[in-house]
């Protein structure tokens, strides 16, 4: 199982993940992507970036 890379505490990810796919951390709420699905591998999901119509 995955750990979080904001608390290192244990982040559940179902069979079926998909690189992109955007997970919580059932610890501290973090949002974390999922890098890699073999083997699986979390990462903080970027910040979403505010489109001021630019």
């Amino acid at each position: 199982m995955p750990s979080c890379p904001e608390c290192d505490a244990a982040v559940s990810v179902g069979t079926d993940a998909v690189k992109g796919e955007v997970v919580a951390c059932p610890d501290c709420g973090a949002e974390l992507e999922v890098r890699e699905t073999s083997p699986l591998t979390l990462a903080l999901a970027p910040e979403a970036q505010e489109d001021w119509g630019e």
